[in-house]
């Protein structure tokens, strides 16, 4: 098995390459394999950010793995003009779903719920099938409402304290 434990900056050359959905790039612990069948097992540091499409890892016997993001269905959705499409952002938002952004479009994983607000919303909603990548957040650990995992995130929840005065 070729153990990864570490991210490296993109190389111009490298060894073997990973296809990995967006979910499956999200992980730091996951079994898959390369493109080549090789089995891999990563062990990556835990609270980092999902691996981007062409980020390099670094094996344990010191092969360079490059990662591929692997097509996807998506919901393409694009609108009459900015505000509509600010809108149709502003509910997928409200609903946590994270959204690739574009110019003049968004995308996110295929959901029939989703898609029918959008389109009651008056969105043009396309099925595609392309590699996700997500915005990360303007925190960039991901969605938090702390619970004590991060020590960055970890604050007293004063309004889940009930009965207890200030």
């Amino acid at each position: 098995m070729l153990v990864i434990q570490s991210r490296i900056p993109p190389q111009p050359h490298w060894d073997a390459e990973l296809l990995l959905s967006y979910a499956a790039r999200s992980k730091s612990r996951l079994r898959c394999f390369t493109t080549a069948g090789e089995d891999v097992g990563l062990f990556l540091e835990r609270g980092q950010p999902p691996l981007q499409d062409g980020e390099c890892l670094q094996a344990q016997d010191g092969r360079i793995v490059r990662v591929c993001a692997s097509p996807e269905q998506l919901l393409h959705v694009t609108c009459a003009n900015a505000f509509e499409l600010t809108r149709a952002a502003y509910h997928l938002g409200n609903r946590h779903v994270a959204l690739q952004l574009g110019d003049g479009w968004l995308r996110l994983p295929d959901d029939y719920v989703l898609k029918a607000m959008l389109e009651q919303l008056g969105a043009t909603v396309e099925l595609i099938e392309q590699p996700y990548q997500p915005e990360q957040g303007a925190y960039g650990g991901g969605h938090h409402h702390s619970h004590a995992g991060a020590s960055e995130f970890s604050y007293a929840p004063r309004l889940h304290q009930f009965g207890v005065r200030p």
